[in-house]
This record gives C-alpha cells, structure tokens and sequence, in this order.
C-alpha cells in the first residue's frame, strides 16, 4: 500500500484510467482524525444528514478488514479509496436489502461482489463481439423472446419496485438512478432481482453539486449519466439542479414493454394503466411522495396478488 501499482491486465474489461494514490490518511493520523474526515467526506455527499456518525462507525467496521478490532494505515487508504466510488458507499448502505449484491471483499481500490447468476434483466447474454454484429431492432425483438416466464417477470419486478424503494429516502437520504437499463440489473436462479452495476447510482445531494451551474444551450446539455435530467435555466444558461424524473417512473418506462409482453388478460389493462401512471410521475408534482409510494404499493399489490399462488412464484 506504500506504493500503488498499476497492473496492465490486458483484458480487463474497464482499464483503470488512472493511478489510484493512497495519499489519505498519511501516517501518524489517529483514529479519531480519520473519523472526521470520513465524516467530512460524507456531508459532502449525503448532504447534512442527522445519522452520519451512525455511517462512519459503520465504514470503519468494514474497513477492518482482518477483524482484528482496529483499523491499519493499509485497510484505512483502502477504505478511503473505495469512499470515493459510490457504488461501493452504496453497497454498504445497503447491505442487508436483498437486492442488493453481497460485499465479499476489497483491497485497495478494488472489491468483488457476490455473483449473479443472469447478468440481464433479459434471459441471454451474448458476446460483445456477436452483439456488435446484431442490428438492434433484431436484439430487442431477441430480448423479449428469451425472457422467464411471466410469472417469474412480476417477481423480478416486484424486485426493482423493493430497490426503488430501499433508496428513496433510504437511512442515509436520496439516491438517484441515473442509468436504467436492462443490463443493470440481473437475478438468481429464485428470479430474485439483483443489481448488477450500481455505478450510477448516485448520492442526490452530489448529483445536485455536479450539475448545478454547469453551462448549456438547451435541456439536452443537463443530463448525467443517461437518465438524471433537470432543465436548462434559459435566463441564466446553467443547469438546475432539480432532477426532473424519479427513480420510480424511470423504473416503470424500462419495466412497461417487459412485463406487458404476455401479461394475463385479466389484469393486462389494470398493468398498463397503472405502469402509465407511473411513467407520467414528475418529482415537481404536487404531494409527489404520496403518488410514488401510491403508484409503487398499487403496483407490487397488483402483481403480487396474480402471482401468489402460482408455482414460478
């Protein structure tokens, strides 16, 4: 840990871009002084959060990592380093959620994940060099073909509906999806969701502090990440720094043509025209809390009420 190494591995698949330095904390910094940073670090993230010591006291215990009752100078760079990635503060937030996956290990910069048995919301996963050749009208037609039964399907979405849940307004405040794709997301072989990529799950306090007072032109300048959206102040040509869309309506848009595809006939119009509903969600709407957690409820009731007593459950 003294000296950071940077290993060309060849085929790695995200090549590091750049040497990760185990600066902080130096030697000679006490417990107590990393402590205060760690706490710093996440005022900055999370915003100035009633519970933020609760966090620190839990990082520190994952930063033991020999579990020897104290925390080194390696295992605390290490844990620095890793702050610093929010899929990782996020993992740890919400380790005992269950779509969340299991935290094996870490050193340095790096850390391993539990595996997920389907890396896809979509049940085939191709090479990427056979996905190059694939026209894309052909790979969603493909996608829908090669999905579980629809029974399995309401429980993989009842499972993104719980992890929307579980970070809204979860312990630690607000965490936005800014990248909701198919293959973010995977399950087990019990078709229980998993999340695959966290990386763009982001803190809303430091989303807010990222694009605010960024320039633009049009709305189209104000996105992070591929669905974090605000608008384009035209008066001022920067950014706001409300997110125009939740979680939640950006978790129905992606789930709509999923679960619609050979949904029962009973309760086909009663999907859509709740999915729909979900989708027109505004984070601007008046009483947009009690809608979401409305919409959400609605949602999980109609699907686990259709499926409870079938054996693919």
């Amino acid at each position: 840990m003294e000296q950071a190494l940077h290993l060309d591995f060849g085929t790695e698949l995200e090549p590091r871009k750049e040497i990760v330095l185990f600066d902080k904390p130096t030697r000679g910094t006490t417990v107590q002084k990393f402590k205060e940073m760690v706490y710093s670090l996440f005022k900055a993230k999370l915003g100035d959060q009633g519970n933020l010591s609760e966090l620190v006291n839990l990082i520190l215990t994952v930063a033991d990592g020999d579990k020897d009752g104290q925390v080194s100078l390696g295992e605390a760079k290490s844990a620095w380093a890793l702050l610093q990635l929010n899929e990782f503060l996020l993992m740890v937030i919400l380790q005992d959620k269950e779509h969340t996956p299991k935290l094996m290990g870490f050193c340095g910069d790096l850390y391993v994940m539990e595996s997920v048995e389907y890396t896809s919301l979509y049940g085939i996963s191709l090479p990427w060099v056979i996905e190059l050749f694939i026209p894309s009208g052909f790979r969603r037609s493909m996608d829908q073909l090669f999905t579980p039964s629809w029974p399995r399907k309401a429980k993989i979405a009842i499972g993104l509906l719980e992890f929307v849940e579980d970070v809204f307004h979860g312990p630690y405040g607000n965490f936005l999806m800014c990248d909701t794709s198919a293959k973010n997301l995977g399950y087990n072989d019990k078709y229980d969701l998993k999340m695959v990529d966290m990386r763009k799950i982001v803190p809303e306090t430091n989303l807010k502090e990222l694009i605010k007072d960024r320039h633009c032109e049009s709305d189209l300048d104000c996105v992070y990440g591929t669905d974090c959206r605000t608008s384009c102040d035209q008066s001022t040509m920067k950014c706001t720094s409300e997110v125009i869309q939740p979680n939640l309506a950006k978790a129905c848009q992606l789930l709509k043509d999923y679960l619609l595809r050979g949904a029962p006939s009973e309760i086909r119009e009663e999907l859509e025209k709740q999915l729909y509903s979900c989708i027109a969600l505004k984070v601007t709407a008046n009483q947009m809390e009690m809608e979401h957690s409305l919409i959400l409820n609605n949602l999980k009731t109609l699907l686990w009420k259709k499926i409870s007593y079938t054996n693919d459950s």
